[in-house]
This record gives structure tokens, sequence and C-alpha cells, in this order.
């Protein structure tokens, strides 16, 4: 028992005196509540800042609403990777959708990731807004102290598509990760500082939160305001959604949001998003995001990476242009603007991506599953 305690003891002070002292946080949020990783639910145990709406409006219930049936293969994948809500949208109005797991059309989730297609929509409105003058505008304008031998370089633009050039490794599973350390730790700017443009930036796709956090910085300076109010005035507020939202947050004085990550909404707003992208930037009669903006987040900066745009995901699956906002435990908003038809899928776990970011198998069985739903739908006549 003493050699045990001595353990710990010499553990815990290990983990002040190298400052690994968020993993505490880590240990505290996921595997004291009975986890192994970050869960959907886990907004309550961070600092958050509210995204605000008003004049809230539903969107309406399609004519079939809720006639279609699930087909087999998929709710064996619900069953199988724990799908806490599905949502279809067809012509901008529901279709379809389904919630488990104690989970309802209200209920707060965790977008995880699909945040990083919110934070480059912010990049593309400030730039619209005359904040951030291009796509071209080096990052040095707001952080002359950014460090690295291609720290001149590196531009907003660079940041969004994933071609910072950032030295951060993208790990999920280790705690001592640098991923893991901005997720928990409590001052988020000086981690991203600390850090150097060590690659030639606006070259090659390579996935990095750092870079998104970065461009959170930038959006920040620029604007002179919070993400979360950015976010609100920009798009919840016009885009009417149904709920305040929450954004997640690195601390609670001068804190700022994980511009890579964990905004809590429901699967009806979060669709709204889906729509927005597959509408060219209008909502609501009103144009949030230039024609022009949406089509370069929705195509491939780099034809050696054609699964990347600005800020959102892109596929080719069945011949149809899909673009696609993605969550590490399977939160999808899929958008295949040629059939009007938007996917929204929540919940506990995805599939693998390969090495280059693809997506598993979830992703296509959602698709696949929506037409054969509507198929079906089209040959009972309903």
């Amino acid at each position: 028992m003493k050699i045990l305690i001595f353990l710990l003891v010499t553990v815990v002070i290990c983990l002040f005196v190298f400052d690994f002292k968020y993993i505490f946080k880590g240990i505290r949020v996921v595997y004291l509540t009975g986890h192994t990783s970050p869960f959907i639910e886990d907004t309550s145990y961070f600092a958050t800042r509210i995204v605000k709406t008003n004049s809230p409006q539903s969107l309406s219930l399609h004519k079939k609403y809720n006639k279609l049936k699930e087909t087999y293969r998929l709710r064996k994948y619900h069953d199988k990777l724990g799908t806490a809500a599905f949502l279809v949208l067809k012509d901008g109005e529901i279709l379809y959708e389904n919630y488990a797991d104690g989970f309802s059309k209200e209920s707060e989730t965790n977008s995880f990731s699909m945040a990083k297609s919110m934070t480059s929509a912010l990049m593309f409105k400030a730039i619209e807004d005359g904040f951030i003058p291009s796509l071209d505008t080096p990052v040095k304008k707001y952080f002359s102290q950014l460090k690295g031998q291609y720290a001149d370089k590196v531009t907003v633009g660079d940041l969004s598509s994933m071609a910072s050039g950032l030295n951060w490794t993208e790990h999920y599973v280790s705690p001592f990760s640098v991923t893991a350390r901005a997720n928990y730790q409590e001052d988020i700017r000086s981690l991203i500082l600390d850090l150097e443009i060590y690659e030639e930036p606006g070259k090659t796709f390579n996935y990095l939160s750092g870079a998104t956090q970065l461009l959170g910085m930038v959006i920040e300076k620029a604007t002179n305001k919070t993400l979360s109010g950015y976010l609100s005035e920009s798009f919840w507020k016009p885009m009417r959604m149904t709920r305040n939202a929450k954004w997640q947050m690195d601390s609670v004085e001068s804190g700022m949001e994980k511009a890579f990550c964990c905004i809590a909404s429901n699967a009806r707003d979060f669709a709204k998003w889906g729509l927005l992208w597959s509408n060219n930037g209008v909502m609501y009669g009103s144009q949030l995001l230039s024609k022009e903006h949406v089509n370069l987040a929705t195509s491939a900066r780099f034809k050696s990476s054609p699964q990347y745009g600005y800020g959102l995901w892109l596929s080719s699956y069945l011949g149809k242009e899909i673009h696609y906002m993605r969550g590490i435990q399977g939160q999808y908003v899929i958008s295949i603007p040629e059939d009007d038809i938007v996917i929204v899928r929540l919940g506990h776990k995805r599939s693998k991506t390969d090495a280059e970011g693809y997506p598993g198998i979830d992703f296509s069985v959602y698709i696949d599953e929506t037409y054969s739903m509507l198929q079906q739908l089209e040959r009972k006549g309903a």
C-alpha cells in the first residue's frame, strides 16, 4: 500500500512539474463520468458562452413527414454506433426524424469538429464584413509573435483549408497529445502561439485542429468580438435557430472558445447549416454568405486532396457532389444539393476513417439507406 501511495504521489508531482495538470480535468470529465473518450453530453463540464438566437423558427414539416420507414441496415448501424438523432430534409422541409436513447428534438449534443465548418463560415463572413482583407491575408498581420521558419507565409486561407504547416500532431487517444491539451487546458491562446509554422504552408492538406484554433484567434482579433457573439449575430440569429447554443471555452475568465470543436445544439438547428451551404449562403431570403465564398468552401483547394475544401469535407459518393460537416463521434450534416437532401446524424460513435481522412462505412450507410427509404416511399405512392 505504501508503495502504491508513493507511486501515485510521484505521478501527481510529475504531472505538475512537467505541466500536464490539464490531465486531471480530462480524468474528471471523461473517466470519472464512466466514459473512455469525449462524449456528446460533456458540455456541462466546461465553461461555455451562449450563442444567442432570436425570432426562432422551426423548419417546416414535409407533407410526407415521418412516413419513411427505416431499413434494417440503417437500424443495425444506429444500434451498433449509438445514434441519438437521425434527420432527413427534403426540399428544405423535415421529411423524417427519429431520436433514441432518451434524446429528442430539443436535446443539445456536442458538435465536436462540425464547429470547424462554422469557424470557417465566420472567416468568410469576416472577409465580407471587411474585418479581414482576403484569404491571402498573412496571419502575422494579427499575431506578429507567430513562430517558425514559415511564419511569414501562412495565410488565413491556409488555416481554413488545412494547409497551415503548423507543428501539431492530430492524436485523439494519448492524454499527452497536443489535441488533448487543447481540449482541457485553460489558456488555449498561449498553447497555439507556442507552436511553430515549421512546414511551408499552402502546399498540402494536413487536417489539424490547431489550425482552426489559430483561425479562430484571427477572427476574434480582427473583429474584436467573441466567436460566440459573432456567430450569433452573423448566423444563429438570421438563421432563426430554434434554441440558443453553447460553445465550450478553455476557461471562464477572459477565456476563448474552442474554435476547433464543441458547439452544443440540436439536430434541427444543425440541419439548417446543411441548408445554408446547399442554398449558396441564402437563408430565409437573406444572403448570409456570398455564393462565391460558398463555392470556395465546397470546392477542393488541392487536386491531391479532393476530400476537403475550406472548412468543409467533400465527397463524390454515388457520383454526386456532396459536402458535409463532421465530428469525431459520428456527427454529420450531409448536404446533397442536386437532390435537395440534407442528412443529419448525431450519436456516440462512428466508423473508422482512413489515413487520408475519408469517412468510414457509416457515412455511405446513412446516404445509401436514406435513398432506399425514399425509393420505398415512392413505390408505395405515399
